[in-house]
């Protein structure tokens, strides 16, 4: 039905938005294609025995390499493009497409392109399947790709012979996983939420079921899974709380790393739009243009930094849509705040 039709869209886009970080079609029909998928293949069969925590192992090593991947491809791509690593990528041609190092498309592109290829006449015009950015990947990323069919094996085998709650919460995480390495990479929401939620059913599996059957039938706890578990001393006490509360502590770094690149990749004194191989009429007059240079190949524009960065990324697609090869647009963070909002004003100090 998400499918074919746009019924359940104002009801699922609100809810998915949530933990797919700006739900779209295309994300909501994969992610319920897959939860679903993982849910019925944890039921079949089940006569065989599989060391399911081993796979959950695997798959949190493997899930971790193939978003760290993704961003090493982003400084690869960013390279061999000659543009700098605080600015977002836009494609012209197939499709307008966007990439950066805080929301990577170069897996997707990969992806993109084989769907594209197998049931193009059959994908809305409102999907985009990233492939306007296939054109401009390493090569390097046609083999980083191998990774997510593996990592969907291993995650397939890791969500078998375990009760209900582990199995749904655990198919959730996968297919957030799996979004999120193909849609944003390692600082997107889907990917912390899919990485971060596997970890904590690899650490927490057990006491978070045993939790659920306390509160639906009252059943005890043991001893190892209450909030403050016995311990001998103070260093069994630190071991115990890492072990237990690792997951939230690894999502908390990788938050932080984002705004930590956010920050110091802003420039908020003005937005720099290089615009490459451009057409000689490009009309940007409705822009706050500051001042224009022109280069070999691109032509610079400096835009007052007063814009907020995803209304000026969208609006300067219309102009630009079938007038230039591709141009790169300087993030500003900040600029989603109120004006001389005080964490403005204090970067501003710290940088001055």
């Amino acid at each position: 039905m998400l499918f074919i039709t746009n019924v359940l869209n104002p009801v699922i886009h609100p809810i998915t938005h949530l933990f797919l970080m700006g739900s779209s079609k295309g994300k909501d029909i994969i992610f319920f294609a897959m939860m679903g998928f993982f849910l019925i293949f944890s039921q079949l069969f089940t006569r065989y025995e599989f060391n399911s925590k081993k796979y959950l192992k695997i798959s949190i090593v493997l899930g971790s390499i193939t978003l760290i991947a993704g961003i090493l491809l982003e400084v690869i791509f960013r390279y061999q493009m000659v543009i700098g690593l605080n600015t977002i990528f836009m494609s012209i041609g197939k499709s307008i497409s966007s990439t950066s190092i805080l929301h990577t498309h170069l897996l997707k592109s990969i992806f993109g392109e084989v769907i594209t290829n197998i049931m193009g006449p059959f994908i809305e015009s409102e999907i985009n399947t990233g492939v306007g950015l296939y054109a401009y990947i390493p090569e390097v990323a046609k083999l980083v790709i191998i990774l997510l069919p593996i990592l969907f094996i291993t995650l397939l085998l890791s969500v078998r012979n375990k009760r209900f709650v582990q199995t749904f919460l655990l198919s959730f995480f996968a297919s957030c996983l799996l979004i999120g390495a193909l849609d944003g990479g390692m600082f997107s929401t889907p990917a912390i939420t899919g990485i971060c939620g596997i970890f904590l059913i690899y650490r927490n599996g057990e006491c978070i079921e045993q939790l659920v059957d306390h509160i639906i039938s009252g059943r005890k706890i043991c001893e190892n899974c209450k909030i403050m578990p016995p311990f001998k001393n103070k260093k069994d006490l630190i071991i115990v709380l890492i072990k237990r509360y690792a997951p939230y502590i690894a999502a908390a770094l990788i938050i932080l790393l984002r705004f930590s690149i956010a920050i110091i990749g802003a420039n908020t004194d003005y937005y720099e739009v290089d615009v490459v191989n451009p057409v000689e009429d490009i009309e940007l007059n409705d822009f706050p243009i500051e001042n224009i240079t022109h280069e070999q190949n691109k032509t610079v524009y400096i835009m007052n930094s007063d814009y907020n960065e995803m209304e000026l990324l969208n609006d300067l697609k219309i102009p630009l849509n079938n007038s230039c090869e591709y141009y790169t647009l300087s993030w500003n963070i900040f600029s989603y705040l109120e004006p001389n909002h005080p964490l403005t004003n204090t970067y501003q100090e710290l940088k001055n």
